[in-house]
């Protein structure tokens, strides 16, 4: 009988494999060789962009920020007298909690691309407030909340004139900065006042028992957590980033750009309202002149931390970094005697450094990104030019 042409399609042996029984385990041992050959042979490339990806993350400037952090604590434990005891440890933390409170919602600001020049002023604000409330008989549990709703009044104003009348938040931020503090001064004039209730200026300057830590910085990392999860675990946190990269993208992909920025300005208002309470309690005085020049030591805290002045990149892990990095440098500044007009300065060349040099890495990859697609010319190309 003749076969059909399925069975002439069918294997010989009842293996399922065409060739008989005989070859199948030569053909399968060399087909092993080979895969087992070529997954070595991809195993070596991936191992070494394995390797680059993790040199990448380590040369992060976030990463770098850290990375110098550690190293200017560890010399000054060695080298800087008096730096390692509880009192200046305390000292440093709780001078720079100003900075690390407002650099909070500032670093979620300038993802989305804005930035707000007021904190200092608004701060301000807040501490001249207080001590009129305070003057005029009013309790102090009352004043604080006051305080804060103050501070989330003048970030809506910001908000609103960034957002609804389209105006740059640079110069917007600048002219409320000197409209705060000059409403500051109207308040409380050039009075100080320093009599607050003495628990709460022992909450604001006191240590955790015998410890370094003041009692200060555990609201502080009960925020710190808040922030970090809200920017980068959030849809919150990936509508900032996706809004600092592209606000046209952001919004086609139906992110609302601006309320969510009102939001932040919002934020940033109130939390600056809270950390002008704060210096109040923690200095025990409240002038007109509070936190004068804060905004400038923020913001060279939060861009040295690797947040992209243009917005859509950085890490909060990297500003609070860089904010313990310029608290720690003018704590060592001034062990060693530098003036704080010196000390200015040295803020000032750091804010330049933290918006150039990523901007230069920036460009530096593009170039090379560009040299490499680009490639070698082919033998055949090179022959026909000549």
């Amino acid at each position: 009988m003749a076969e059909t042409p399925r069975e002439k399609a069918l294997p010989a042996s009842g293996t399922g494999k065409p060739g008989g029984g005989d070859a199948e385990p030569a053909s399968l041992g060399a087909a092993g060789r080979g895969a087992a050959g070529r997954g070595a042979a991809v195993r070596g490339p991936a191992g070494r962009g394995a390797a680059l990806g993790w040199a990448r993350d380590a040369l992060r400037w976030d990463t770098v920020v850290g990375a110098l952090l550690v190293v200017l604590l560890l010399c000054s434990f060695s080298m800087v007298d008096n730096f390692g005891n509880a009192l200046n440890l305390s000292f440093l933390i709780g001078n720079t909690l100003p900075i690390a409170l407002i650099a909070l919602p500032m670093t979620m600001l300038v993802v989305s691309g804005e930035i707000d020049l007021s904190v200092g002023s608004t701060a301000g604000l807040s501490g001249a407030v207080m001590g009129h409330l305070w003057n005029q008989g009013m309790a102090i549990e009352t004043i604080i909340p006051l305080c804060v709703l103050l501070g989330l009044a003048c970030g809506l104003v910001n908000g609103l004139l960034v957002t609804r009348l389209g105006l740059p938040s640079l110069a917007v931020t600048i002219g409320t900065l000197a409209a705060y503090r000059g409403i500051a001064q109207i308040v409380l004039g050039s009075n100080s006042v320093t009599d607050f209730p003495q628990q709460y200026l022992n909450f604001a300057s006191d240590r955790i028992g015998g410890t370094f830590i003041p009692q200060a910085a555990v609201p502080w990392a009960v925020l710190l957590v808040i922030a970090v999860v809200v920017l980068h675990a959030t849809p919150v946190g990936r509508s900032l980033f996706a809004v600092g990269a592209s606000q046209e993208a952001a919004r086609f992909a139906g992110i609302r750009v601006k309320r969510l920025k009102l939001s932040m300005f919002m934020a940033t208002g109130t939390i600056s309202a809270l950390t002008g309470v704060f210096w109040a309690l923690h200095y025990a005085s409240a002038r007109y002149d509070n936190a004068t020049g804060l905004e400038l030591s923020v913001i060279a805290a939060v861009l040295l931390g690797g947040i992209d002045f243009d917005g859509g990149k950085g890490t909060l892990g990297g500003a609070v970094a860089g904010v313990f990095l310029l608290g720690a440098l003018q704590n060592v500044m001034s062990l060693v005697n530098v003036s704080a007009q010196s000390q200015t300065v040295v803020t000032g060349v750091l804010l330049v450094i933290s918006v150039l040099a990523p901007r230069v890495a920036r460009q530096v990859g593009r170039a090379r990104a560009r040299r490499k697609a680009a490639g070698p010319q082919p033998p055949a190309a090179l022959a026909a030019t000549t």
